[in-house]
This record gives C-alpha cells, sequence and structure tokens, in this order.
C-alpha cells in the first residue's frame, strides 16, 4: 500500500517521474560546478586560498526560494465553463418596447394607431397588450398585432497559450550529485506552471490602451491571440470614443481604433450593438485634469446602474491601492468593510456558509472585493489608483476547449531525435476563452484619484 505524504510523492504517482524523497522541488543552482540549465559543466568558481583550500567549496542550499509575486487572483475569480460551440446568441431587443433598461411606454396617447406602432421602440400606455373580447387578429383598432424580438449571434475562438522550456542531458544527470538538486524537472515544471497560470492572469487584466492598433502588438496577429481582457469586455463605445479623441499618452487613435472597437466579431460603435455595452463610469473625460476622487458616492451609483440593468455583481476586481483608499473611506466615518468567507472554485467566486474552509475577504455591500496586484488604471494622470470591475459571474466566464496540460519528450524518454537536441523539452498548454452572455450586468470604475 502505497502513502502520500508529501506533493512530491503526489507527483511521484500521477506522473511517474521517478522521483525521490526531499529533492523533488528543487532547481539547479544559478552557477557553481554546474552553472546553468544549458551551460558546461566545467564553469569554474572562485579557487578559495590557503592550506585548507581543497577541503572548501561553495555550497548552495537546496531550497529555492521565490522572491516574486506571482498572484493570480482575476483568473481563479473567473468561472471556468467546457468550450461547447463556436458562439452564442443574444437577444438584443423587446418585440416591443426598445432595448433598454425598462419597457419604454412614453409615446404620446394621441399617437396615430398603425400596424407599426406596435412593433415600435416607444409605445403607448394603452397599446402594450391589452385587447377588447373577441378581438379580431391583425387589427389596428383591437391592438392587436405580430410581432417578434430581436436576437444577434456573437462569434468566438479558443486562444491558444503556451509555454515551452527546455533542459539538457548533462544537466539533468549533474543536479543529482555533487551540489545538485536532484530532480530539476520537478522544479521547472512548478515554477513554469506558475507562469503559465500567472500570463493568463495577466490577459484578463490587460488594459485597453494595450489594444491600441499603432503598436505593432495592436494587430489581430498579436494581442488578439491572447483572452480577451476583461477590460475589454467591460467597456462601452462611450469610453471608446473618449480614449480615441483624446491625443494624449498611449490613447487609442480614433482611426485605426477597430482593435478595441470590435469585440466577438461585432463592433461597438454599429447601430443596434448597444447591448455590448457594460456599464462604466470614467467622470467626464480622461484627460489628466479630467481625474476625480473616490468616493462612496461612484461606488453606489455604479451599484445601483448595476441593479437597474438587472446585473447583479458577484465580485469585485481591483488593486490594493484603490482597496486602501476605499478603507481609509469607510475608517474615517468609523464605518469599517464587512469580511466574508469565499472560496474561488472552477465555477468562480462562490460563499460558502457555514463551512471553515476558503479565505476571508473585504465586501462592500456583501459584495466581496478581491485584490489583484497586476491590475492597471485608465487615463493619463500619474496618480490614479486601480480600476475597479463589477463581475456578475453568472454571465461572465473562461470558455475551457482544453485545459491546462503539461507534455515533455526528449532523451529520458528515449526520443532525442523529437526533439532535435541531447536533452529534454516540456511543454505547458492551454486552450480557452472568455465569454460573456450579458454585457450590461458588468460594470467597470475608472479613471480615479
Amino acid at each position: 500500500m502505497s502513502y502520500i505524504n508529501t506533493i512530491a510523492d503526489l507527483e511521484a504517482q500521477t506522473y511517474g517521474t521517478g522521483m525521490t524523497g526531499s529533492i523533488s522541488n528543487q532547481l539547479l543552482k544559478a552557477q557553481g560546478t554546474v552553472s546553468g540549465i544549458h551551460t558546461a559543466h566545467d564553469g569554474s568558481l572562485s579557487a578559495p586560498s590557503g592550506i585548507n583550500a581543497n577541503l572548501y567549496n561553495k555550497i548552495y542550499g537546496q531550497k529555492v526560494w521565490s522572491m516574486l509575486n506571482r498572484e493570480c487572483n482575476a483568473l481563479s475569480v473567473i468561472s471556468k465553463r467546457p468550450y461547447s460551440s463556436s458562439g452564442w446568441r443574444i437577444l438584443k431587443k423587446r418585440p416591443a418596447g426598445g432595448a433598454g433598461n425598462f419597457l419604454d411606454i412614453s409615446a404620446a396617447s394621441n399617437t396615430t394607431l398603425n400596424t407599426a406602432l406596435y412593433g415600435a421602440d416607444s409605445l403607448r400606455a394603452d397599446r402594450i397588450g391589452g385587447v377588447p373580447e373577441n378581438a379580431a387578429l391583425d387589427s389596428d383598432s383591437d391592438g392587436l398585432q405580430s410581432i417578434a424580438p430581436e436576437y444577434d449571434t456573437l462569434f468566438t475562438s479558443p486562444k491558444i497559450v503556451a509555454h515551452q522550456f527546455a533542459f539538457s542531458e548533462l544537466s539533468m544527470e549533474m543536479a543529482q550529485i555533487d551540489d545538485g538538486i536532484g530532480d530539476i524537472r520537478a522544479q521547472l515544471r512548478e515554477d513554469m506552471g506558475k507562469h503559465h497560470a500567472e500570463v493568463q492572469n495577466a490577459m484578463l487584466v490587460t488594459p485597453l490602451e494595450a489594444y491600441t492598433p499603432e503598436t505593432a502588438y495592436g494587430t489581430a496577429s498579436g494581442i488578439d491571440r491572447n483572452y480577451t481582457s476583461l477590460l475589454k469586455i467591460v467597456s462601452n463605445s462611450a469610453e471608446i470614443t473618449e480614449l480615441a479623441d483624446n491625443s494624449g499618452g498611449n490613447l487609442i487613435n480614433s482611426a485605426t481604433g477597430q482593435a478595441v472597437d470590435t469585440l466577438y466579431g461585432k463592433l461597438r460603435s454599429d447601430s443596434g450593438n448597444e447591448y455590448l455595452d457594460a456599464e462604466v463610469s470614467f467622470g467626464d473625460g480622461y484627460l489628466s485634469a479630467e481625474a476625480r476622487q473616490l468616493t462612496l458616492t461612484v461606488l453606489n451609483d455604479m451599484i445601483r446602474r448595476l441593479r437597474v440593468a438587472g446585473g447583479s455583481p458577484k465580485v469585485i476586481l481591483t488593486g490594493y491601492d484603490t482597496l486602501q483608499t476605499i478603507s481609509d473611506l469607510l475608517q474615517a466615518q468609523e464605518r469599517f468593510m464587512d469580511r466574508k468567507e469565499i472560496v474561488p472554485t472552477v465555477n468562480g467566486v462562490r460563499g460558502v456558509k457555514g463551512s471553515e474552509v476558503g479565505f476571508r475577504v473585504s465586501t462592500y455591500y456583501d459584495i466581496p472585493m478581491i485584490p489583484v496586484a497586476a491590475m492597471t488604471s485608465t487615463g493619463l494622470n500619474s496618480s490614479l489608483i486601480s480600476d475597479m470591475l463589477f463581475l456578475d459571474t453568472d454571465h461572465l466566464w473562461l470558455s475551457v476547449m482544453k485545459p491546462t496540460q503539461y507534455f515533455e519528450d526528449g532523451i529520458s524518454n528515449g526520443n532525442p531525435f523529437g526533439v532535435g537536441s541531447l536533452g529534454n523539452k516540456a511543454l505547458y498548454r492551454t486552450m480557452a476563452e472568455m465569454g460573456c452572455s450579458y454585457f450590461k450586468g458588468q460594470g467597470k470604475v475608472t479613471n480615479l484619484l
């Protein structure tokens, strides 16, 4: 019977890598007898002097300490769903009464009756469905005509995210002896796996400015290969226009703003595509002098707008600086943010009432606030704090075609010809893309001091 006491034991049982004991999660030392993953074995150390010169050598501890922040909160709080189709259908307009948050019945009561009235964006209050007894079909006078809602389709294609790394046969062997660290593959797998997740997190919080077509990576062959950023999904035509109209910094040029204006095969700026607009609060504009102070009124207004639009925000993503500003606002008035226990799962953030699991986070109006170190700010003022994303994760998800998989081949597997070198090559690969089925339920507060 086998016992799993450590992650190394679990890896050994799962992947059959043949790792042993305490030498599994370690990395080849940065320099020394073996000075790198691919460098020659004859790298020299500075020679000690004195009578005991041959009895001394530089020894490096086997443990590898990371000095990098690699948290991936944005990636972890988004729900994950299997990629089951290349797009989805959207109900974008009511059969009558417009496409706004409310049924529009503001048409004047003396409007002449005609067939077009029944499917109009603005209705008469006495012509919204009430009909007389034994009403005639297709009758203007009885108020009964055929109407139908309007639909649209959105297209998305899975994005491939991959990271490759390699290590030589000699480095693998030398890591087993001298001042080596054992199986270098285990440590490299761990560190590259963290990097693979960290990069996907960075894709989700890529700023809108990065999509400017003036840069080489702002083309379809560049940045659009990444996951679609949350900051692009949670945007609207008014924000994009404001970015385009400003001439300073690295903001988007109005003449070539297609890269950021295009979303799931549609242009936000086209008439009839207003359903793609999220709720965005950026103040009077994005010029440096137009940045505004973060106040509780700004936050409360966004929550109200989202709920009026039919959204139900489940999480607020922001930076540590913005979270601190909110804390200062509340505590200065002798009020304190509540704490809530949450668990980030494959289905996004979920509460766990009565269970002693998960971790505690600050909340605002019972909405968990998750700090993301990589969160950026939008605008030209150098004193801006991080943007805030109000996300309804019931309608926002990562559509996964292929979950993260690890591949490795090479001389250790008896196939040096497959990788073309006397060593091994390895690869992490994930296939997925962001999806959204209700844009008005997503919100963003930006341009904050």
